[in-house]
């Protein structure tokens, strides 16, 4: 049943998570501390190495569960007279390795061997045996020394094998993040800093049901999603259908494999989301996840003004963002949930995109609005607004969006970067639970912080935190849907708070006017182009 009743959309089960996860956070520290040592040494980018070093740790993911089964199989087979071959792995869920496939036997080829080929040729035979895999796996190896890949092999076959929990899955996740922190701007297009990934699936609570990325990236909306339905006791895999749509095969790769290594298999196609439409998303969809590229121009208008995933209009203005949003909108079914990563400029836009943004109020579906501070991403070091909808709204809040602004609440994680700790984390999830008048959680520690803010143990306005406004005060501030203009100072805070959002958003707004000064200037300098070469 993919609709879930209103009393299994307000359930909260208990929650079970790993205790060993110190462990598994050092296992990986290491594991990336030895193979940046090894590119450091080598001419390689970060975009370079890291296909390559992701495909190997899929390898080796694959080589395990392949060895595992040869065990449970060989023990089944007491006898020994039956044969065992590629349908028995299969029918027991796991991907059939033929024998130059194995990881024993790259990391046991002797030093002469050009293990560049060999591993290539390791791909191409996975691939050759599993249909899912086909035109998946990387095959640049022979590009890489001899020396390096040696190394490489030799580091990842140390994982060890008796390790509880989704080992090779947190290790490909945390490789991924790492390889996005190093390759900046590229590496935020498929990936997605976990935290907020995770604040998105808490407050969406994708229990059960179809979900859509259409800007899917590396998969990592999907691998949180199953995580979350883990942690509450259920089989990810009986209870969510995975869709998504990418524009870049290289990132569609990275995704396919990132699934795969989380024991995870979703219909993920290639296909540009503003002209086309792979999975007839149209109320199909339970939730709907995604970070979107922001503030895209160029998007042919005249493809999409009839399009009937923008029931809103089309935005003038030459900015997709508005595109995106309707996007996510008409992708849900009628009790649909969704959660998305927008530029804080859209929350506040005007002229044709404040009338969009006004009907989409209108219908009562905007459900949450969440301010994160600078530095949570690798592409922008701006804030960002976290959009949230809800078709299946109780009546008591359809006339109501509950803002949270959360721009103070972070961990620092080195000079640049920020996330979510645990406790705050489950702290703003919790907000949106009190509203909701759902249970809490309190596994992470955010009791502190609860008690602090919400002593009645019931959803309250909290300045300078949240404040749930009605209808008629959006209205009043001109249809916006910025968390600050609503939540206002907490007392005893000094307005700078303000005076910094106002600065945030003014420099966002002309890193925008920049953007289309030098497309202008492009347009002009082609048009010159083509009147001198008239002449």
């Amino acid at each position: 049943m993919l609709n879930g009743s209103n009393e299994e959309r307000n359930r909260v089960l208990p929650v079970n998570y790993q205790n060993n996860t110190t462990n598994n956070n050092e296992l990986e520290k290491r594991l990336w501390s030895a193979a940046d040592q090894l590119r450091a040494n080598s001419s390689l980018t970060a975009q370079e190495y890291s296909r390559p070093v992701l495909g190997l740790i899929f390898l080796k993911y694959a080589d395990h569960r392949f060895a595992v089964v040869e065990q449970q199989l060989q023990k089944e087979n007491t006898s020994g007279r039956r044969s065992i071959g590629k349908l028995d792995y299969q029918e027991k869920g796991v991907m059939y390795l033929p024998p130059k496939a194995r990881y024993s036997y790259l990391v046991g080829l002797p030093e002469a061997t050009d293990v560049g080929k060999a591993i290539n040729q390791a791909m191409e035979a996975l691939e050759a045996e599993n249909e899912e895999l086909q035109g998946i796996l990387p095959r640049q190896y022979n590009a890489l020394d001899n020396r390096l890949l040696v190394e490489l092999l030799r580091i990842f076959n140390g994982i060890p094998m008796d390790m509880e929990g989704d080992v090779f899955g947190k290790i490909y996740e945390y490789f991924l993040g790492k390889f996005a922190m190093e390759e900046g701007r590229g590496g935020g297009e498929f990936f997605t800093p976990t935290s907020i990934v995770k604040l998105i699936v808490n407050i969406i609570e994708p229990f059960h049901g179809r979900i859509y990325d259409p800007a899917c990236g590396s998969g990592g909306m999907f691998v949180q999603s199953a995580r979350f339905v883990e942690e509450h006791q259920k089989n990810a895999a009986k209870e969510i259908s995975i869709y998504g749509q990418e524009s870049k095969e290289v990132n569609l790769r990275i995704g396919k494999m990132n699934l795969s290594v989380h024991g995870l298999s979703g219909d993920i196609k290639i296909g540009n989301t503003y002209y086309e439409d792979q999975h007839n998303s149209l109320g199909r969809f339970n939730f709907v996840m995604a970070n979107p590229p922001f503030n895209v121009n160029g998007v042919d208008k005249e493809r999409v003004k009839d399009d009937p995933r923008y029931p809103f209009g089309i935005p003038r203005t030459d900015n997709a963002n508005y595109l995106w949003i309707q996007n996510f909108y008409t992708a849900l079914n009628d009790r649909g949930r969704a959660g998305f990563v927008m530029a804080n400029s859209a929350s506040d836009a005007r002229q044709s995109e404040q009338d969009i943004r006004q009907k989409m109020i209108q219908t009562g579906h905007v459900d949450v609005m969440v301010s994160i501070s600078a530095n949570f991403f690798y592409t922008v070091t701006l804030p960002v607004t976290l959009w949230f909808f809800d078709k299946g709204k109780p009546d008591t809040l359809r006339n109501k969006v509950l803002f949270i602004d959360a721009r103070h609440i972070f961990t620092q994680i080195d000079r640049a970067h920020r996330e979510f700790s645990p406790a705050q984390l489950e702290f703003l999830s919790n907000i949106v639970r009190l509203y909701r008048e759902h249970a809490v959680e309190t596994v992470q520690g955010s009791e502190e912080l609860l008690k602090e803010h919400f002593p009645a143990g019931r959803y309250q306005d909290v300045k300078g935190l949240c404040k749930a406004a009605t209808l008629e005060e959006i209205e009043a501030q001109g249809w916006s849907l910025n968390p600050g203009r609503y939540v206002g100072v907490a007392d005893g805070e000094e307005d700078g708070v303000n005076f910094y959002a106002k600065l945030e958003g003014l420099y966002e707004e002309i890193e925008a006017l920049n953007r289309e000064s030098e497309n202008l200037q492009n347009i002009i300098k082609v048009n010159l182009t083509k009147l001198i070469d008239k002449k």
